[in-house]
């Protein structure tokens, strides 16, 4: 107590409340009124710091500008346009200016008389509307403002809880402190449910009445303002009496409101009330393969709490134009070429190279059918189209484009490539081989530049599908998507650099925030100089090899064709500076076509034509000088193969040959002082072959061949003009002659000199060829000297022997030397040489021959046969085809041949 008198006056602590004997404190009363007073006085302060905290976790009364319902998702194209909308959303927005008057009044005057008033809540619209309610002993009308509900719709469940509605009072009065009257109208009227999936009175006015907003007559507005207070009641689709009667309600608080004449809303009342109902607009989702794949990208991009909540907004790089141009593309595709060359599906996506984004998706032809989208989805071999990254691992590698491989058949550890078109070419520059599109120089080209360079270098490019270190991986061997290796091609269109492919550009919540944002960086894939090279070598492609069918008229424009085994799949991956496009055409069952990928390098052209409409034109950059000797940027890792052999490249058979040779040989006259003047001809002669037999019936065996004529009158020694013919003859011998055995057909390489008391020749050039050579009249027979190749006809002479069947080998058969001035040097050449034995019978079978026969000076009287006075020479004489030969077993059955008998020449054949 001495303690508390130096800190407090005597005369404070002198007071009678402080003394603590006072009586009072004994007081029942006392102890009452002091606790009622602290518990007032916390409650208060408890009271307002629960408003404090309340009030603090309210939302931005903002949000409501931006507000998506939860479990929607909204697809935006490029210029804002929505593809698809699923969950409960507003498919379709107006302004409030561009809603009608009467439709907004009609609002007002039904759920807030009072709005343009009250700051948020109507106390007095409140007491109204009990006393309405217990009047009627119904629920006729409500106390909650426009603002209150739109509130409860942006920010609040539709629980019924006495602290709902508490933060429903107060979300009302910030929202009026934050928004303008007509900002909170707009947003009311956009999103208020009317019933049968309509959020929103556009939405409404279609799916009731088939109308937009603004063809709405006075009748049909006010049924829409009757279904905003309990939709699944006053719908005319559940109730329409009901709905009619709702409807005349609304109709009298505009009149009483003074917003139409009494003689108006007489007037409307006894209107009948009409419908038409249709389904919400949107429901069909434009460009469904590309939201699709939208939708597959989502889950990668954005939290999965965000994608489960949803009211998303995603805004996408699609361009509606060229959508709807691709579309159109594909099924005319369909349509004019899938039935004649046997597919059912097509696929076209385009992307613009310098930010990777997806401009045009169609995966295929009926979405509604089956909604597996053959641009992502779809794994198929891409055939040649895949030679553009073997190419440009090589290029990038320091090869030249000009370096020479040998389009020859050949085996690799087990592999053999094959051509598509079966022929061959011999050596062929990398450039060409890409044009022409040949399967062994790619295949050849890997190997130099190896496994690894080349996957790595298609993966920087763009594939992300497992490559796999094969052989048949430069054909293509491997399966990949269209989106891929169209990406992958784009690489080449920007220089070098690939940009990741995407169709997503941002992700936005339903407050508007920025949840995901596409910031793709160009990734240098391959240098600037590879790039133009390999851009020019693929500008050789459509310029004049197989793409030439995509060509456009005024642009450069680069690409490859692509077949797969049995024509399955058919590509045309092209671009140009601003845009790459890809097309596959094919059957999902993986059945052979019987197209071409000309006819995809078509379609893609057709898209093309109409993408570049109005587009400016660019010019690809230059090929660089230097293309020999360049430095790689990637070192070459050639693969080291276990067996690896080349084969002969097979000559083109005769029925072809005159197809896969450009020029052939022009043969002189027999007449070295004047030059041959002939004119070329090709037709077909049918000519018999008959021998006389007991009963004097031909026996004809047919034979087709392919003969070039020399044709010359007597004396031709000094005629200077020929005619060459191709023709399909009968040959016919004489019926005098006797029967001669089989011919055996051998190829042989000869030198021959004829001479027939003729003046020396000059030395003859050395050339290996097909003939017909028969030893020249009066000289003696001698016997074809042994060599070790040769293929031959040959017949015993008349009056001799059968003579056995010859073997293949070389040979060199000279001229006799009797009656000769002087022996000509001999030549190196292929002949076919017979003599003739004068049997009666037929030649068993006919053979495929090709040679050359000088033309006669006089011909004999009995079978056509001639003697010939000059000597035989290789520009004089006329060449035929080689025959098909005998069956082996008969020419093994051939008699053995006897003494030979002087020969004779064959004649030409006009």
């Amino acid at each position: 107590m001495a303690a508390m008198s130096r800190v407090i006056p005597q005369q404070v602590l002198s007071e009678p409340l402080l003394d603590l004997k006072n009586p009072m404190y004994r007081s029942r009363k006392f102890w009452i009124l002091t606790g009622i007073g602290v518990s007032v006085s916390g409650g208060a302060i408890a009271l307002g710091v629960t408003w404090w905290n309340l009030d603090r976790s309210l939302p931005d009364p903002l949000e409501a500008l931006t507000f998506v319902r939860d479990g929607t998702l909204t697809i935006k194209a490029e210029d804002g346009t929505i593809l698809q909308q699923r969950g409960e959303a507003t498919r379709e927005k107006y302004p409030i200016e561009e809603m009608p008057p009467h439709l907004v009044q009609a609002f007002v005057a039904s759920e807030d008389r009072r709005f343009y008033q009250h700051q948020g809540v109507d106390y007095q619209g409140i007491l109204r509307a009990i006393v309405s309610n217990l009047t009627a002993r119904d629920v006729v009308e409500g106390g909650s403002t426009i603002t209150q509900q739109l509130a409860r719709i942006v920010f609040l469940s539709q629980e019924r809880s006495v602290w709902r509605k508490i933060r429903e009072v107060m979300l009302a009065q910030k929202i009026e402190q934050k928004l303008t009257k007509q900002q909170i109208l707009e947003r009311y009227l956009n999103l208020v449910y009317l019933g049968e999936g309509a959020y929103g009175v556009a939405d409404a006015a279609w799916v009731y009445f088939s109308k937009d907003l603004e063809e709405l007559t006075l009748s049909e507005m006010a049924t829409l303002v009757a279904m905003a207070p309990a939709p699944g009641k006053f719908s005319p689709l559940v109730d329409e009496k009901a709905a009619v009667a709702r409807r005349n309600l609304v109709l009298q608080r505009m009149q009483e409101a003074k917003i139409i004449t009494p003689q108006l809303a007489q007037a409307t009342i006894a209107e009948p009330l009409e419908i038409e109902p249709a389904p919400p607009k949107r429901l069909a989702t434009e460009a469904p393969y590309f939201t699709s794949y939208v939708e597959q990208e989502l889950p990668g991009l954005i939290p999965p709490e965000a994608l489960e909540q949803g009211g998303l907004i995603v805004e996408t790089s699609l361009n509606r134009e060229w959508q709807q141009q691709a579309e159109e593309v594909v099924e005319k595709a369909i349509d004019r070429y899938g039935r004649s060359e046997r597919f059912k599906q097509a696929a076209l996506v385009a992307i613009d190279p310098r930010n990777g984004e997806v401009k045009a998706m169609v995966g295929g032809t009926d979405f509604d059918d089956t909604q597996f989208n053959r641009v992502t989805q779809a794994m198929r071999q891409p055939g040649s189209t895949f030679k553009g990254f073997v190419y440009t691992t090589a290029i990038a590698a320091g090869f030249s484009p000009f370096r020479g491989y040998l389009d020859a058949p050949f085996k690799v550890d087990g592999y053999t490539p094959k051509n598509y078109s079966e022929t061959h070419s011999g050596w062929i520059s990398m450039r060409d081989a890409l044009v022409q599109s040949v399967n062994t120089v790619a295949v050849r080209a890997l190997i130099d530049v190896g496994f690894e360079p080349t996957i790595e270098t298609a993966h920087k490019m763009g594939i992300k599908s497992e490559l796999k270190p094969v052989y048949s991986l430069a054909l293509g061997g491997v399966e990949v998507n269209l989106l891929e290796l169209t990406s992958g091609y784009g690489t080449l269109a920007t220089k070098g650099k690939h940009t990741e492919v995407h169709g997503i550009r941002r992700v936005l919540d339903q407050k508007g925030q920025v949840l995901y944002e596409a910031k793709y960086q160009p990734q240098e894939a391959i240098d600037e100089e590879t790039a133009a090279i390999m851009t020019w070598m693929l500008r050789g492609v459509v310029n004049s090899g197989t793409g030439s069918a995509a060509s456009l008229p005024g642009r450069q424009v680069a690409g490859k064709t692509g077949t797969s085994d049995d024509a399955r799949d058919l590509w045309f991956i092209g671009y140009i500076p601003q845009l790459v496009t890809g097309v596959w055409l094919g059957n999902d069952d993986n059945t052979p076509t019987w197209g071409a990928s000309s006819t995809a390098a078509l379609t893609w052209r057709n898209f093309m034509a109409k993408a570049v409409d109005g587009m400016e034109v660019e010019k690809f950059p230059p090929r660089p000088d230097k293309v020999e000797g360049r430095k790689g940027i990637i070192k070459a890792e050639p693969v080291r193969p276990g067996q690896l052999y080349t084969m002969r490249i097979k000559r083109a058979s005769n029925d072809d040959e005159d197809n896969t040779r450009r020029s052939r040989r022009w043969r002189g006259s027999d007449n070295d002082s004047s030059p041959s003047q002939g004119v070329r001809r090709r037709f077909r002669v049918r000519s018999e072959n008959q021998t006389a037999s007991n009963n004097d019936q031909p026996a004809v065996v047919r034979r087709r061949r392919r003969v070039y004529v020399s044709s010359a009158p007597d004396n031709s020694a000094s005629d200077n003009s020929r005619q060459w013919r191709r023709r399909r003859s009968f040959a016919s011998a004489s019926n005098n002659s006797a029967p001669e055995p089989p011919r055996v057909s051998r190829r042989r390489r000869s030198f021959t000199a004829t001479v027939n008391n003729s003046a020396p020749e000059p030395p003859r050039v050395s050339r290996r060829r097909r003939s017909f050579t028969a030893a020249v009249n009066n000289s003696a027979p001698e016997a074809p000297r042994v060599s070790r190749r040769r293929r031959s006809f040959t017949a015993a002479a008349n009056n001799s022997a059968p003579e056995a069947p010859r073997q293949r080998r070389r040979s060199f058969t000279p001229a006799p030397a009797n009656n000769s001035a002087a022996q000509q040097p001999r030549q190196r050449r292929r002949s076919f040489a017979s003599s003739f034995n004068t049997s009666s019978s037929d030649r068993s079978s006919s053979s495929r021959r090709r040679s050359w026969s000088s033309g006669s000076s006089r011909r004999s009287s009995s079978g056509g046969e001639s003697t010939a006075s000059s000597r035989r020479s290789p520009r004089s004489s006329a060449r035929v085809t080689q025959r098909r030969s005998r069956p082996a077993a008969a020419r093994r059955a051939a008699p053995a041949p006897a003494a030979p008998a002087p020969a004779i020449e064959f004649k030409s054949h006009h």
